[in-house]
């Protein structure tokens, strides 16, 4: 670590308000040169708290199309804890081609690396840096600034819980066998009826399953709901897949909680 990020770190250590975060993710990106530089929490119940260097109409725009029900960094970035470049990510779906398109266009750039970052109860952010570069390039930078990033991820994070305590997810309530098989089934990719029909359940009762897990899980929908189970370690991946009757079918998350 090189002696101008340790002092942007110090500042940040010191900050005692959230304009303070901001005017870091500002010296942070010029540390580092890239055109963007941010931090976006996603709460369990669908809050959403940033700071960062994006245009004010591009956050306007987000926000307001509710992009974080299809952008691929977030949904992507839920069932991973690593740092991820964007090019890893499925940007397949009509939805994301077209939010990708809208992006780039705000300037957000090209290329892109996030970090997610884990706290208590549920907590989920992101660190994330963006730029107009060559995939070459990009993963250079990405190669030597990978551990400064992670540092200044959970930094962020860290100071962001200490300031916003009031926004800490209350501790959920314990989910049921049969609840946490039908999220997982969902983070899985399966759709409803396919959910139903590998659990023997009828529809009618997934929903009532969904509903509760959504109301211990205090989530405003079931994409919020996956994302917590996910995050607090009740989805058990392979379980379920030992009673999965065939492949898995080829359908991301967001659509499978619709």
């Amino acid at each position: 670590m090189n002696g101008n990020l340790r002092r942007h770190l110090a500042e940040l250590e010191q900050a005692t308000e959230l304009n303070a975060l901001q005017k870091c993710s500002e010296a942070l990106r010029d540390h580092y040169a890239v055109a963007h530089l941010g931090y976006h929490w996603v709460s369990a119940d669908g809050e959403q708290y940033g700071c960062g260097t994006y245009s004010p109409a591009w956050i306007g725009q987000y926000v307001q199309n509710d992009y974080v029900r299809i952008d691929p960094v977030i949904l992507g970035c839920f069932q991973r804890f690593h740092p991820v470049d964007w090019k890893e990510l499925d940007w397949s779906s009509k939805s994301a081609i077209a939010f990708r398109k809208e992006a780039i266009s705000a300037g957000v750039g090209n290329q892109g690396y996030s970090i997610p970052v884990r706290g208590p109860s549920g907590q989920f952010a992101l660190f994330s840096v963006s730029h107009n570069a060559t995939d070459a390039d990009w993963l250079d930078f990405t190669e030597k600034n990978r551990r400064d990033l992670i540092l200044c991820a959970h930094s962020f994070n860290q100071k962001a819980l200490e300031i916003e305590v009031k926004r800490r997810p209350e501790p959920s309530k314990p989910l049921s066998g049969r609840e946490v098989d039908v999220l997982t089934y969902l983070a899985m990719g399966y759709s409803r009826g396919q959910v139903a029909q590998t659990l023997n359940i009828s529809e009618h009762t997934l929903r009532a399953y969904v509903e509760s897990a959504r109301f211990k899980l205090g989530a405003t929908n079931t994409m919020h709901a996956i994302a917590r189970a996910v995050a607090e370690g009740l989805i058990v991946m392979g379980g379920a897949a030992r009673n999965a009757r065939g492949a898995w079918p080829g359908r991301d998350t967001a659509a499978a909680a619709e």
